[in-house]
Formats: structure tokens, C-alpha cells, sequence
């Protein structure tokens, strides 16, 4: 009939663990990323190849670093490549990135956006607008909400 109910076995149970608002932080990849190489792009931005700088430095940005100085270096090189190209190239380069490329030159413009240096500002619009063109308000919004920040 009654089963014996002095039983505390109940209380080992964690029912957090089944809360839907418990909120905890997503574990970032374990290896670091250290950003992109910067003796690899000047060498590839003093032989004219900005394409290639550029997505060298898109592709390895450092997203799941929590390094604040791995991340300013990363913003330093990718806008010494963005000012490197001429506003009429600007199309075509981002022509050739991939929708992922996009999202990230996203992140370095609004980046650039929150610490101008002489002539920059301008520039990056440029680059912003471009980079809206190809890839719409949807990257906007991705780069807005995403919690992995360059």
C-alpha cells in the first residue's frame, strides 16, 4: 500500500539541470585562436595581393578568444588591409567572399566604427556598404546578436 516515504534519495537529484532558464555560458573551442599571421599578410599586401590578405585575415579572426590583445592586433591588421585597397576595388573584393567572410568584415567594420583613426570612418562606410549590398540586413542582424565579437 504506502510505500516508505523517509526516503531522502529524492534530494541528490540536481533539477537545474532540466530549468530551461538556467543560463550558462557556451564553452568556447578550446584552442586558442592567436588571429591572423602578420608577417604572412604584410607579405601578401606588399605583393599587391589584397584579396587574399583580406581573406586570410577574415578567415583566421580570433572569434572564440576571450585575449583582448589577441583581438586589438587582429582589428589593427584587418584595417591596415581594408585601407589598403582602393574604393574602386571594394566591390569586387567583397564580390569574392563567402557569406561566412562577409559576416566577419561585418564585425571588423562595426569593430573600426568604435575606435576611428584619421580617415578611416569613411572608408569603412564604403566598405559597409558594399558588404550590406552583397550580403543584406540578415548579416547585420547575425553580426548584432552574434555573442562571438572579433
Amino acid at each position: 500500500m504506502a510505500k516508505n516515504t523517509s526516503s531522502s534519495a529524492f534530494r541528490k537529484i540536481d533539477i537545474d539541470q532540466y530549468n530551461e532558464d538556467n543560463f550558462k555560458e557556451d564553452e568556447a573551442e578550446q584552442s586558442a585562436p592567436t588571429g591572423p599571421d602578420e608577417g604572412e599578410v604584410c607579405a601578401l599586401l606588399n605583393q599587391g595581393r589584397y584579396v587574399e590578405a583580406l581573406k586570410l585575415v577574415l578567415s583566421n579572426a580570433p572569434l572564440g578568444t576571450t585575449d583582448q590583445q589577441i583581438k586589438d592586433s587582429a582589428l589593427a591588421l584587418t584595417l591596415k588591409v581594408l585601407l589598403a585597397i582602393k574604393s574602386a576595388q571594394i566591390e569586387e573584393v567583397v564580390g569574392t567572399l563567402s557569406r561566412d567572410d562577409i559576416d566577419v568584415l561585418m564585425k571588423y567594420i562595426y569593430r573600426g566604427f568604435e575606435y576611428p583613426s584619421e580617415g578611416s570612418s569613411g572608408h569603412l562606410l564604403l566598405w559597409h556598404e558594399k558588404a550590406y549590398n552583397i550580403g543584406g540586413s540578415g548579416s547585420i542582424v547575425r553580426v548584432l546578436s552574434d555573442r562571438m565579437k572579433v
